[in-house]
């Protein structure tokens, strides 16, 4: 049986294994005791969810004995779309982008649709709006007994920013963060929390993509290596563990990430790829190339996405995602004219155009 409790300096949430009265944070090392409100939050949560997910997915286990489930080659996704409506950092395209992904997945991939959970600004049910706490728990969903043969994809499209990193975990020295749609108040999710739900418990046989479609989202896994490719097609993978020591690969499984931009650069939000609604341009140009058949490699992709962007630069120039909201937090300066290089990154080196793409 584990519990939950969150970190009452980082905000991270953490599984206190069974009879445990505390734990040391992972991400701040803080020490935290076992809390009775953090997990009767979390038991209403899951409650909620089993009501959500039908018994062929598998039921999310409230506190108590656990059993895995009992079918296997499960797919899951989890999806949000974050447009901050009604205040100044407001984008058009995310929503959009959580729809299409959903479409994608369901009728190209074979999702089941009942297993592909969005949270969006448009939802009526109060779960499913992408709080900071909808999303961590939304992301244990995804991670709820995962097991050989699952195949689970986590989908972002909003903003995401930097902040300094002071534990030396980083190449640049920022950690990477995602914004949810309350995150002036609540604070935003780390790229370590991120690697601590989503990275560190996947296990052998099953696997994740992410497609994070956002500001500074090259490395938002804090994943341990990084496809460092060319405006040619060549490339090297880089290998960003941390100097600490800190493990950043998981329990056996393979993690994926297509992300939207460099960490130090910005992602658009623009109608000029679709030429219809605004979009991610990361988001369109990922669905676009399993649409055209550029999908059958990672590096085929990858290329896709890159080639398709750099064809509308002239049209991104002026709707880059967050400039003034990053300029404001990081201190940093806009540069005019500053363009997305989508990036790949991995728990493990691979060969990007031998290495089949599978969902």
């Amino acid at each position: 049986m584990v519990n939950f409790v969150e970190c009452t300096t980082c905000h991270t949430t953490l599984q206190l294994p069974h009879g445990a009265q505390s734990i040391r944070c992972t991400v701040c090392h803080a020490v935290i005791a076992r809390t009775t409100s953090g997990a009767q939050r979390r038991d209403r949560f899951l409650a909620y969810m089993n009501h959500y997910v039908p018994p062929s997915v598998g039921r999310i286990p409230l506190p108590g004995p656990t059993q895995l489930p009992s079918a296997f080659g499960r797919k899951r996704a989890l999806i949000i779309g974050i447009t901050y409506k009604r205040t100044k950092n407001e984008l058009k395209g995310c929503i959009n982008d959580a729809k299409c992904m959903k479409y994608l997945l369901v009728n190209r991939f074979k999702f089941p649709q009942e297993s592909v959970l969005m949270l969006t600004e448009e939802e009526r049910d109060p779960y499913r709006i992408p709080t900071k706490y909808n999303i961590r728990m939304a992301m244990h969903w995804l991670m709820q007994g995962v097991q050989a043969g699952d195949s689970l994809v986590f989908h972002y499209s909003g903003h995401g920013l930097q902040q300094r990193n002071y534990t030396g975990d980083e190449v640049d020295g920022y950690d990477e963060t995602l914004c949810p749609s309350d995150f002036q108040t609540q604070g935003m999710i780390v790229d370590n929390e991120l690697n601590a739900t989503l990275v560190r418990p996947l296990p052998h046989g099953a696997k994740l993509h992410a497609i994070i479609d956002s500001c500074h989202s090259g490395t938002m896994l804090d994943l341990p290596y990084f496809c460092r490719m060319d405006r040619t097609g060549r490339y090297a993978w880089e290998d960003h563990r941390p100097r600490s020591g800190a493990w950043k690969g998981t329990s056996g499984g393979e993690v994926i990430s297509f992300s939207g931009c460099d960490d130090h650069q910005k992602s658009a939000d623009t109608d000029s790829l679709s030429k219809v609604i605004s979009t991610g341009a990361m988001t369109f140009s990922f669905i676009q190339a399993i649409e055209r058949g550029q999908g059958a490699t990672y590096g085929s992709i990858l290329n896709a996405i890159r080639s398709s962007i750099r064809g509308s630069d002239s049209d991104l120039g002026g709707k880059i995602v967050s400039s003034l909201l990053s300029m404001l937090i990081t201190g940093g300066s806009f540069s005019i004219g500053m363009r997305q290089e989508p990036q790949l990154t991995s728990n493990e080196p691979f060969d990007v155009y031998t290495r089949q793409f599978s969902l």
